[in-house]
This record gives C-alpha cells, sequence and structure tokens, in this order.
C-alpha cells in the first residue's frame, strides 16, 4: 500500500499526460483549466486506493480514476453555471473566463470523455464500471434537481434533505469506492460494501461540511465562513433549527432566510446564535457522528485483512479533521 500524498502524486502524473491540447481550442482549454485548477483529488484517490485495499494495481485504476475526476469536474462547471458563481477554488469559473455556451460544451465533452476512459478496459469490467458510472451520474443529475427545488420549499424534511445530498455527493464517493473493487475484480460483497462505506462516509463530510460553513475555523476550512447563511441555504442546520425551535424562533429563522442584506455579518451571527439556542449546532454533530459510525461498522463486516481495514478507517479519521 502507498501513502495518500503518494496516490495523489502518482494521479497529477497521469493527469498531465493525459491533458487534451488540441483543436477546437475553445473547447479543449476550458477543460484543462477546470481540471488543473487544484483541489484535494479525492475522488480519484479513493479509486486508486480502494483497488491496492483489494490486491489490485493503483496503475490499473488510473483510467477509472480520471473517468470520475473529469466527471466531477464537468459536473462543477454546470453547477458553477446553474449558480452564476464567479468564482471556483479562488479562480474565474469556465463560463465567466470564456462564456455560458462555452461552459456547456466543454462540460459535455468532459462527460463523454470520462466515458471514453472505461474503453481503456475490457470485457466485465469495462461493463461494470460503466453500469456503475451511468447509475451515479444519473443520481447526481437527481440530486442536483432535487437542491434547486428545495431553493423555492419552505416545507422541505430531514429525511428529504439526506437524500439530496446523498445523490448529488455521497454516491459519487461511493463509487469512486467501488470502482476500485472491480477494477481489482474483488467478489461483489466486497464491492457492496466498500460502496456503502464511501457513501456513508460521503453523507458523514457533507453534514460536516454544513456545520463548517457555520462553525467552522476560517483559517482551515478553505471556504467563507457563513456562506450558506449569505446564501439562504436550508441546510441540516436551519432543518434541525426549525425542528426545535419555538413558534417565534420559527418566524424569525424564515424571515432572516428571506433576506440578502449588504452587509451580511449581523445576519450570520443572528443565526448562528439561533443554530445554538435550538440545539441544531448539537444535533448535527450528532448526526455527522452517526453517519460516520455506520460507515465504519460496514468494515467490521469486510473480508479484508485487519491493516487494510484499519487504512480505510484512518482515511475515514483524517476526512473527517479535514486533513486529507
Amino acid at each position: 500500500m502507498h501513502t495518500i500524498s503518494d496516490y495523489q502524486r502518482y494521479f497529477l502524473e497521469y493527469l498531465s499526460k493525459k491533458t487534451i491540447t488540441k483543436e477546437p481550442k475553445n473547447l479543449y482549454e476550458p477543460i484543462s483549466y477546470i481540471l488543473n485548477l487544484g483541489g484535494k483529488r479525492l475522488r480519484p484517490i479513493l479509486v486508486l486506493m480502494t483497488s491496492e485495499i483489494f490486491g489490485g494495481s493503483y496503475k490499473k485504476a488510473l483510467d477509472a480514476a480520471l473517468a470520475i475526476e473529469v466527471f466531477h469536474n464537468f459536473s462543477l462547471i454546470h453547477d458553477d453555471i446553474m449558480d452564476d458563481a464567479p468564482l471556483r477554488r479562488g479562480k474565474e469559473t469556465v463560463h465567466e473566463k470564456w462564456d455560458i455556451n462555452t461552459g456547456i460544451l466543454s462540460g459535455d465533452a468532459m462527460l463523454i470523455n470520462a466515458y471514453q476512459l472505461f474503453e481503456n478496459y475490457e470485457g466485465n469490467t469495462f461493463r461494470e464500471l460503466a453500469k456503475l458510472f451511468t447509475k451515479t451520474a444519473i443520481e447526481v443529475c437527481e440530486g442536483q434537481q432535487y437542491d434547486i427545488d428545495f431553493e423555492t420549499r419552505d416545507d422541505v424534511t430531514i429525511p428529504e434533505y439526506i437524500k439530496m445530498i446523498e445523490y448529488k455527493t455521497a454516491v459519487l464517493v461511493g463509487a469512486a469506492m467501488r470502482m476500485g473493487a472491480v477494477v481489482a475484480n474483488a467478489p461483489e460483497d466486497c464491492r457492496s460494501s466498500i460502496y456503502d462505506f464511501g457513501r456513508l462516509l460521503g453523507l458523514a463530510f457533507q453534514l460536516q461540511d454544513d456545520y463548517l460553513d457555520a462553525f467552522g475555523d476560517p483559517k482551515t476550512f478553505g471556504k467563507q465562513v457563513g456562506g450558506d447563511i449569505i446564501e439562504n441555504k436550508k441546510t441540516i442546520l436551519y432543518l434541525k433549527a426549525l425542528e426545535f425551535a419555538s413558534e417565534d424562533e420559527q418566524k424569525q429563522l424564515r424571515e432572516l432566510f428571506s433576506l440578502s442584506p449588504d452587509d451580511p455579518s449581523q445576519k450570520i451571527d443572528i443565526i448562528k446564535h439561533l443554530f445554538e439556542t435550538t440545539g441544531a449546532k448539537d444535533k448535527t454533530r450528532l448526526e455527522i457522528e452517526k453517519y460516520t459510525n455506520k460507515a465504519f461498522s460496514v468494515l467490521e463486516n469486510l473480508s479484508i485483512a485487519e491493516d487494510k481495514k484499519t487504512i480505510l478507517k484512518s482515511f475515514g479519521e483524517k476526512l473527517m479533521n479535514r486533513s486529507v
């Protein structure tokens, strides 16, 4: 087994070799641009690591790892267009740097490129990867639509919210791990279990992201603290606050989440206070813990050596402590 930083390095070296530079420039330059904006490369690392966990070679898993990273970044281009976002990882978004039509078309090409990468696998491996990828891709689209729908709804339930983040975020983490198992030709029960481990860890990760958006350290979180509050996003904190708030607090929360002041600092402070006094802050921590523990319990029944279970658990702990 290699270290996380090793897998990251192997992937980046492969990415640099596979960067497409051909005509028409305005189709391929945006693809190269978004793929080289940085990020932790969490999903491709998971593909490579899981392949070796099940006795395969990380080298054989590189095309699957690249496919999932290309798909992830395709979804970011289209998300940024839908959100009219000016920045991605501190740089101009593709549709801002070029234009909306270029962003749509380059994103479409990335989705096709992701599928093309599976052509480097034969027989059952190709079929299993393509089948998993298709299922995951449509679920990500469904999750994005749920997210859009929720923006104009005042009756979103916590189970609905969990389903939305599962589809929008967590299934891609699960798919990355199952892809590694497929490439390594692991048995079906192992493929299924490692998918569940990744999916549950992905849920915990997204819930933690919601939590850190309000209560994280600006120096280590990597994003603007209070961003979800500024954008009136009804995350788990908001839904938990509504669940446990008094009638007056519910009214205050709903009113605050309909405002977009020029200076949001006071709004952020009041809402964070409501998240604390209603118990939403503590309840959200419990939800994060619940899904993390569910993920770790899946490992107990996984048919791999104990030292490999330890590697996966250590990875999960680092992920939840944001050191990966």
